[in-house]
């Protein structure tokens, strides 16, 4: 088909004393402009969003103003701050204050930390989150699958019992590159990156930690002092049952197990009521009041209940000068920092986006990065650990009715509160209400419907899913980490190398080709094979994507024989679903070509994109195959080649 006819209606009829209508022709694109085309790229994958957009056209204190309110959002909500939301805020604040408390002293051992370290990083990062976060329902503090991933992962370095000032050490300089890692995300523009840990493997990865954080609870919830220092549930449960007739206090049990039941009935109460969602939000702060009070009047810390015993009194002290900046720790703090950092990313960007459409407001996710990264830095620089968004606290501070980020303002200063007046009352705290708590908080993180509705839909995802799963608990928390990470990546490998290819036939009594596999009604075209490629044709799938369409024209041929049909003159391939498509691709269509050449086969190509028609055009493709051979779509295609079987 000859584009340059001098026509404007982009239409090219056929021979004038033809019946045959007009069909559409390509139009040849301009040559594109590299320096545009790679600007307009860069922009697209980096700045889509045009941050430099409020800047235009604005004077200079103007952009002084808006750059400010860009790094610092509270500058732009706080003006219209009311006293009318205040009070939703301080009712959300003081209500998450209380489930938080007792949480924080519970994930601090989790990640082998004194219990103050989980106090602390529910002080310092929710006060710098507040100021820099676009999020208005997101509550800032320690979290479970985090903690425990950052204690074993720092454990496999420095024994916490032997050498803990070392330990945390580590501990602050990891969340120190924690947040140069999710700030760096956030400021160039990477965010994507997060993207590659898929949501089935992420709810694989959570259910599994779950499972190996209620487990490490069984040591205070039995009252047991000698437990081993691995996670898999193999080494958990052997010393859980080698300590049954000499580690066991029948004491301890009676307290955990009793308020265990108690915090889940307040859970289920809460679930089934949504009104009543501060029965399960309070319910922790109760269990500790009351078992504190028990032990002290009792004193059971003489029969053998462990207490948490000692919580430092006062704010956060610096810990800027005990970060690892040189030596060997520097490399390790930064490789568990990066992993830590992506997953505490990973689980705040989805808790904040959820919350963010329930209320159809929009997040940024980059200065989200931005704030989630300032606040860890922040927080290793004052004896805080990894602190990130925690999907209980936030229902609950959504739940409560926040309306802005001021509620972790109130949390924050109700956790200083506790600092400075509180902490001494914890002496008689029994560790096996903190066991009970952690159970009780992470159960919500087995998420049983959604792996089924995986499994359902995508079977490769739910092996991602299972791997996870399985990895976390049989081998190590990193492990299956690594295992999700694998399984996703190589869901895309085999995505890419391997896509989707499909025979079209024309659905009767319309114009419309479609996958004959779906639609078993539509009908092969007498003479031609249509083959379409449903993915971009890259290096990586290029000569699958050839010997799929010979095979699909080896297959054909071979049925046409024996049924005595017509031969196949025309093979037609659809690209209107190739986005892209690079050198590799196009020496596979010529490839193609020659081989179909060699048969006595013409090929047609119909509706190639934009991207795709200017390679086609740029590597002399279109002219050799003649411009004859291009077309906008399958139905004009098979009008020009088999006219009466498109008008019947």
């Amino acid at each position: 088909m000859e584009p340059g006819n001098g026509r404007d209606s982009g239409e090219l009829r056929g021979d004038v004393h033809s019946e045959i209508p007009y069909v559409h022709r390509i139009g040849v694109p301009p040559k594109p402009n590299l320096r545009k085309e790679f600007k307009a790229g860069v922009k697209e994958t980096f700045f889509s969003d045009d941050p430099l957009r409020p800047f235009k056209n604005q004077t200079g204190w103007k952009k002084v103003v808006i750059g400010l309110q860009t790094v610092f959002p509270i500058l732009d909500w706080g003006r219209k701050y009311s006293f009318g939301k205040f009070k939703g805020d301080l009712i959300a604040g003081l209500t998450i204050a209380s489930l938080c408390i007792p949480q924080d002293i519970g994930y601090a051992k989790l990640a082998h930390m004194d219990a103050q370290y989980g106090l602390y990083s529910s002080f310092v990062p929710p006060l710098i989150y507040a100021c820099m976060g676009s999020s208005r329902d997101i509550a800032i503090g320690p979290v479970a699958v985090v903690s425990l991933l950052l204690g074993t992962m720092l454990q496999n370095e420095i024994d916490y019992k032997s050498n803990p000032a070392m330990f945390r050490r580590l501990a602050f300089t990891a969340t120190f590159f924690a947040g140069i890692t999710q700030f760096s995300l956030g400021f160039f523009r990477l965010g994507f990156l997060i993207d590659f840990l898929s949501h089935a493997a992420v709810v694989g990865f959570m259910a599994g930690a779950a499972i190996t954080i209620a487990l490490q609870q069984l040591k205070g919830l039995l009252g047991i002092k000698h437990f081993t220092t691995k996670t898999d549930i193999v080494s958990v449960m052997r010393s859980v049952w080698g300590s049954v007739h000499h580690g066991w206090n029948w004491q301890t049990i009676l307290i955990g197990v009793s308020f265990l039941a108690f915090l889940l009935l307040a859970k289920y109460i809460g679930k089934k009521n949504k009104k009543l969602f501060w029965v399960p939000a309070v319910a922790p702060l109760i269990s500790v009041f009351i078992s504190t009070l028990c032990v002290y009047l009792t004193h059971a810390e003489k029969q053998g209940v462990q207490t948490v015993w000692h919580i430092e009194k006062g704010i956060n002290p610096p810990s800027a000068n005990q970060i690892f900046f040189s030596g060997e720790y520097l490399g390790k703090g930064f490789k568990i920092g990066m992993v830590a950092g992506m997953i505490a990313l990973t689980e705040a960007i989805a808790i904040g986006r959820t919350f963010a459409t329930m209320k159809d407001y929009q997040i940024d996710g980059n200065k989200e990065m931005v704030a989630l990264g300032t606040m860890n830095i922040v927080g290793s620089m004052t004896s805080c650990y990894v602190s990130t968004g925690s999907f209980s606290r936030s229902a609950v501070n959504y739940m409560a009715g926040c309306n802005t980020a001021v509620s972790n303002i109130v949390m924050s200063g109700v956790v200083l509160l506790t600092l400075e007046l509180i902490t001494p009352l914890f002496k008689h705290t029994p560790n096996a209400i903190i066991a009970s708590i952690i159970i009780s908080a992470v159960v919500s993180l087995i998420d049983v419907e959604a792996m089924a509705l995986i499994w359902k839909i995508d079977k490769f995802d739910f092996l991602a899913c299972i791997g996870a799963f399985f990895g976390v608990v049989f081998i190590s928390v990193e492990m299956g980490l690594l295992i999700a990470v694998s399984i996703s990546f190589a869901k895309i490998l085999l995505q890419v190398t391997r896509p989707r290819t499909a025979l079209l036939g024309k659905l009767p009594r319309t114009s419309v080709y479609r996958n004959i596999q779906q639609y078993p009604e539509a009908l092969k075209v007498p003479g031609m094979l249509i083959v379409r490629v449903d993915s971009a044709i890259y290096f990586s799938n290029s000569n699958y994507i050839k010997e799929r369409i010979l095979r699909w024209l080896t297959d054909e041929e071979q049925i046409l024989e024996e049924t005595k049909q017509p031969r196949i003159a025309f093979l037609v391939v659809d690209l209107s679903p190739v986005t892209d498509i690079d050198t590799s691709g196009i020496h596979a269509l010529e490839e193609l070509h020659k081989s179909l050449d060699k048969k006595s086969i013409k090929l047609i190509v119909t509706n190639p994109g934009q991207a795709v028609l200017d390679k086609l055009h740029s590597s002399g493709f279109a002219s050799l195959i003649g411009q004859d051979s291009i077309f906008l779509t399958v139905s004009d295609a098979v009008l020009i080649h088999a006219p009466k079987f498109e008008q019947a």
